[in-house]
């Protein structure tokens, strides 16, 4: 029998936390559900308005997107970021939701068997799958910088990162740069969380004190879902690498993974707005503050957590499927560390997508 594609794939994690959401859901108050991250406050209505009204959409769409959304892009790159520069026509594409891309960017890059990806030992669990569908291997790593062990084609950054939170500096980013081009490897930094910095400002590996005014050898991956509340959009773009978006978007072409006009739409007035994310920014700081206090009152430690929508926890007593058991006893579902990696086998992630009242609940529950 010929192999099943899905074979060659990690586990999908989420199906392990089947019991002790049922375990969760049996509170007499009900589930507070902090595991998967996926945004509940609403759609901004300047953005919603912007998609009814792009709804009569009858042609195709490209897969080079329209101008409006790629100079949006650029433009947010440049206001919010300080990454100026970017050719609208040739240095940004928009993709379906930035999973997908990662997904398939091994492939779409003729990445494959023999070849190795370097993943963070913290990670997303589709820069492995990602890896997987193309058959190369993956090897988890705390940094890329001064790997030698052999060749490597792709090396990913995510900053702030999830799970952990952890912001890499601009010293660190710059390393990771020269790294990548003393050692020809495309460097692909996951920036979907960068306007949510906590303790410190995430830096873009493409602003120019860290690649040197150059994007050679870099990828920039932006979404929407978090930013904007915009996961059901799925809406997103890749920046970087001239030649290595040319590429991307001519195999793409051929695939017909094209962002829908309505959507693209969408994606302009979302990036060209800045007050509707300054009000997203205050929930998620008075959310994380709450819930932080409340789990270090109850013998919980809070490490790293500087940004994203994420807090990193330990509990002296639990590993970290005991500590989603312990916190399922109170009705309140989160993730395991060890979703993310080995590294993170003592830890759970609490998100902090909750709606305030949820998240209020989950206090309450952790005093109790």
């Amino acid at each position: 029998m010929t192999e099943k594609t899905s074979s060659r794939l990690p586990d999908f994690p989420w199906d392990k936390l089947v019991p002790y959401k049922e375990k969760a859901a049996a509170h007499p108050d009900g589930i507070v559900d902090l595991s998967i991250g996926s945004p509940v406050d609403p759609v901004p209505q300047l953005i919603r308005t912007a998609l009814a009204e792009a709804a009569d959409a009858p042609a195709y769409p490209t897969t080079l997107g329209t101008s409006a959304a790629r100079q949006a892009a650029v433009d947010w790159m440049d206001r919010r970021l300080g990454v100026a520069g970017i050719d609208p026509q040739r240095g940004v594409l928009p993709v379906i939701g930035t999973k997908e891309l990662i997904m398939l960017l091994p492939t779409l890059l003729g990445v494959g068997a023999g070849d190795t990806v370097l993943i963070p030992d913290l990670a997303y669990p589709t820069y492995e799958a990602g890896a997987a569908l193309a058959r190369a291997t993956s090897l988890p790593v705390v940094s890329p910088i001064g790997y030698d062990a052999g060749p490597v084609r792709i090396a990913y950054l995510n900053s702030p990162r999830n799970p952990s939170g952890e912001i890499t500096s601009a010293d660190e980013l710059r390393q990771a740069v020269e790294w990548a081009r003393a050692n020809d490897v495309l460097l692909v930094s996951d920036e979907c969380y960068a306007e949510f910095g906590w303790d410190s400002k995430p830096e873009s590996v493409l602003h120019p004190d860290v690649c040197g005014g150059s994007h050679a050898n870099l990828l920039a991956v932006h979404s929407l879902s978090k930013r904007s509340n915009l996961a059901g959009y799925r809406a997103g773009f890749v920046t970087g690498d001239e030649e290595v978006v040319a590429e991307l978007l001519a195999v793409r072409k051929h695939a017909g993974l094209m962002v829908p006009a309505p959507i693209q739409a969408a994606m302009a007035v979302a990036f060209a707005d800045d007050e509707h994310v300054e009000e997203q920014r205050a929930r998620y700081v008075r959310r994380r503050a709450v819930l932080r206090e409340a789990l270090t009152a109850a013998g919980w430690e809070i490490s790293l957590s500087e940004g994203g929508l994420y807090l990193w926890a330990t509990h002296p007593s639990y590993d970290a499927y005991g500590s989603v058991a312990a916190l399922a006893e109170l009705g309140i579902l989160v993730a395991p560390g060890s979703f993310y990696g080995a590294a993170g086998e003592r830890h759970v992630r609490v998100a902090l997508t909750g709606a305030d009242e949820r998240v209020d609940a989950a206090a309450k529950r952790l005093a109790g």
